[in-house]
């Protein structure tokens, strides 16, 4: 074998796109060729290979080998809807179009739902393209849903026992390497606690590993995007692992030597080997049967950390709090853990308030999607996409539009094979106007090329079926499987030669077949372009920018309103039976899915963009860091914070919330000019909340202190991370990694300092969506 014969087929795409070759014509000539030459019913035929085409070409079914046959198995009966509602509808243009519409709206618009649906899109669209273009003739429905039939079932069993694909990866597994290398991320702090200092290279590992388990790293299929437990359990559970890191990366920054902590040391070892525990069931996938030790740990660190309050110095506070958190998210990544494994929520943690039977304290259970309905959980996810801004929604109208111009357009000029056009258009288009124009050059020089090789076949050989039935499967096998390595050009030909030797076989052959296919390319990629041109060009890097803003500006009223929920009495029974944390969520939902599209589509890599990791961070790091401050404190706290310490934590609570709306201007502006030189210094030596829990005033108990303590936390490490949103923007083909700041002091008090405790009093934030933010201690109903 030559050597570059040799190198195409070590190319990294190359054994899959050969797997998908052999499944097509596995799954897709055997019923073609029983139905067209010994039946001879060419209806059937027809169907049959293209029931098993979208299915074993397109369709990227996520889960193990028995998953993926179920999964494929239920597209029988949709399938079966789609050719009935398709013959139907071809009786004129306009009832084909408008099926056209809503079929590819509804179809684009599940892909809100997770990969199980977007998988199958491909297929379900055409499912409901073949039949909708005449001839009318809804007598033929039986023999084109038994051809259907045929092509599905042989696709199944191609793709389960014909070089059937590894079982991926389950993401739990690379969840569960996360999580073991963040404890040995919380065995090296706690060492480093009590060493006083040292370089950690156990925290770029951690920094490697948590990388390597977002959700946009990881394969399409094998992510946990659906809205079920499941899956919002590997998230959360993902989620406190991160907040664990990002609090022992403030451990590690603290600025001088500390002695050290012996209780908050040994928390931090409670927390390593809880941590590891949540790796090991992550790993096997099973759940412990051992309770875990560490709420037990978390009781008695607090017990001796309200018994030495006084006189204890505001670094130790601040220290043990922050410790106190890396812990309580350990806790929380464990019985997350434990809910996606199947096991139902922690005790104390029942329904949603209004539910029947609730007990979970109102609007801060955390775990309500444990004991949620699924189809409330569908809704949920449905309601947050309901909005113009949701990347979901634009596809699906930008798609759906495009099909039913196409389909009219085809209507309008009669053109014979009007299919090719709609495969055109599904092919071709793209989330944004640029990749949509991009792939239109390949795409027409290949279909070129791939019709001038058909019409030479067509006019040497002339008509004579069985020469093309030979030739079909040879060419699906060899063109498809060298489409990875020789790019989207040698797809389209491979695509353009296999459809006219299939049609060839049903009509007297004729070179200008390969004229059809030209034109037919040329119609629907100009439709495409036109429908992404118009609609939403930019895609999701349109929406990007807008979505992070907005999420960040709902995070800092959330951190005005928790503070109040939390230090005001009054203001906790007026919110009693609110969340106060539901708009910041709603907000992160349609940035996280803006986000992961924008990673798809093609970047100006020249130029810098803004630091989209650092702003999800920030905004994550004020929702789950509050989760775990109403978790802790509401319930415990009886009476309200005496005034002047409430108005400290209500000041601070302003103040990074007018930083966290300077991150989200900074946003909206774009990128700048020129790179920005702000640093980030942290943590500070104290702060006006700190200073008045050390005080010990009349009227301040060791739970207020605490509570005090714990929130400025918080408040601090939010604010720590949306003036790093602010810093240097990174470039896009640089991998966006977590970067340790340098000690120092962001936010600190001086003798004249506000309430709040900056040095600084921040610039105006100048009003959005028709006016300004709410003031502290408000939020939103």
């Amino acid at each position: 074998m030559s050597t570059p014969v040799r190198r195409l087929l070590r190319h990294d795409g190359v054994p899959q796109a050969a797997r998908r070759a052999v499944w097509t014509v596995a799954a897709g000539c055997p019923g073609f060729y029983l139905f067209r030459y010994v039946t001879g019913d060419s209806v059937m035929a027809l169907y049959a290979i293209f029931g098993a085409l979208p299915l074993a070409m397109f369709c990227r079914v996520p889960g193990p080998a028995p998953q993926r046959t179920r999964t494929l198995l239920a597209a029988l009966p949709v399938g079966w809807a789609l050719v009935t509602a398709g013959t139907l509808l071809a009786v004129s243009p306009w009832a084909a179009a408008a099926g056209m519409f809503a079929v590819g709206f509804a179809v684009s618009f599940c892909g809100f739902g997770g990969p199980r649906l977007t998988g199958l899109a491909m297929a379900f669209q055409l499912f409901y393209v073949l039949p909708c273009f005449p001839p009318y003739e809804p007598g033929t429905l039986g023999s084109r849903l038994a051809g259907l039939t045929t092509g599905i079932l042989l696709a199944v069993l191609a793709e389960r026992f014909l070089w059937p694909e590894p079982d991926p990866v389950p993401y739990r597994a690379v969840l569960a390497r996360a999580t073991a290398a963040v404890a040995d991320y919380t065995s090296a702090t706690a060492y480093h606690l009590e060493a006083g200092g040292g370089a950690l290279p156990e925290r770029e590992a951690a920094d490697r590993a948590l990388a390597a388990a977002r959700v946009s790293r990881v394969p399409v299929t094998d992510r946990p995007a659906s809205p079920s437990t499941h899956d919002r359990a590997l998230n959360h559970a993902r989620a406190a692992v991160r907040h664990v890191r990002d609090q022992l990366d403030r451990l590690a920054d603290c600025p001088g030597p500390l002695p050290a902590d012996p209780d908050a040391v040994t928390l931090l070892r409670h927390t390593e080997l809880s941590l590891r525990s949540v790796a090991g069931e992550l790993r096997t996938g099973t759940p412990g049967t051992h309770p875990d030790p560490l709420p037990a740990a978390l009781a008695a660190f607090d017990a001796v950390r309200a018994a030495g309050l006084r006189g204890t110095a505001t670094e130790r506070l601040r220290q043990d709090a922050v410790a106190r958190a890396a812990a309580e998210g350990a806790r929380l990544a464990g019985e997350a853990a434990r809910i996606a494994l199947g096991h139902g929520p922690p005790a104390g943690h029942g329904p949603p308030a209004g539910d029947a039977g609730g007990s979970a304290r109102p609007g801060t259970d955390v775990f309500a999607y444990a004991t949620t309905p699924a189809y409330r959980l569908w809704w949920q996810r449905l309601r947050v996409h309901l909005t113009p801004h949701s990347v979901h929604l634009q596809n699906a109208l930008r798609l759906a539009t495009a099909l039913a111009c196409a389909r009219l357009v085809v209507g309008a000029l009669d053109l014979s094979h009007g299919f090719w056009v709609l495969l055109a258009t599904l092919s071709l288009m793209r989330t944004s106007a640029a990749d949509t124009r991009a792939a239109l050059g390949p795409a027409f020089a290949g279909t070129v090329a791939g019709a001038a090789v058909a019409a030479l076949m067509l006019y040497a050989v002339g008509d004579r079926p069985v020469v093309y039935a030979v030739a079909m499967p040879f060419v699906i096998l060899i063109g498809f499987t060298l489409g990875p390595p020789l790019g989207p050009g040698w797809t389209q030909a491979a695509y353009t030669l296999a459809f006219v030797l299939v049609f060839s076989q049903f009509t007297t052959a004729d070179w200008r077949l390969s004229e059809v296919r030209i034109l037919d390319v040329l119609v629907g990629g100009a439709i495409g372009a036109v429908a992404g041109l118009l609609a939403w060009p930019r895609g999701g890097r349109g929406e990007l920018g807008r979505d992070m803003a907005d999420f960040l500006a709902e995070c800092a009223v959330a951190c005005r309103a928790v503070t109040a929920l939390l230090g005001d009495d009054r203001f906790r029974r007026e919110r009693s039976q609110g969340d106060p944390l539901h708009p910041a969520r709603r907000a992160m939902y349609l940035a996280e899915a803006s986000f992961a599209q924008y990673l798809t589509e093609r970047m100006h890599r020249e130029r810098p963009e803004q630091h989209w990791e650092a702003a999800l961070a920030t905004g994550r790091a004020a929702v789950h860091g509050a989760e775990l401050l109403l978790m802790t404190h509401q319930d415990g706290l009886r009476e309200p914070l005496p005034p002047s310490p409430a108005a400290a934590l209500t000041g601070l609570a302003g103040q990074v919330a007018q930083e966290v709306l300077r991150a989200a201007d900074s946003l909206r502006s774009g990128p700048p000019s020129e790179p920005r030189t702000t640093v980030s210094r942290y943590p500070a030596e104290e702060s006006g909340p700190l200073r008045r829990a050390t005080d010990r005033q009349p009227g301040i108990s060791d739970a207020h202190v605490l509570l005090i303590v714990d929130t400025e936390a918080w408040l601090t490490g939010v604010a720590h991370d949306a003036v790093r949103t602010r810093a240097a923007p990174r470039r896009t083909d640089v991998p966006a990694t977590r970067r340790a700041d340098p000690p120092g002091s962001w936010p600190a008090a001086g003798p004249g300092a506000a309430a709040g405790g900056l040095r600084h009093r921040p610039p105006p934030v100048r009003p959005r969506h028709g006016g300004g933010r709410p003031g502290p201690g408000t939020g939103r109903a």
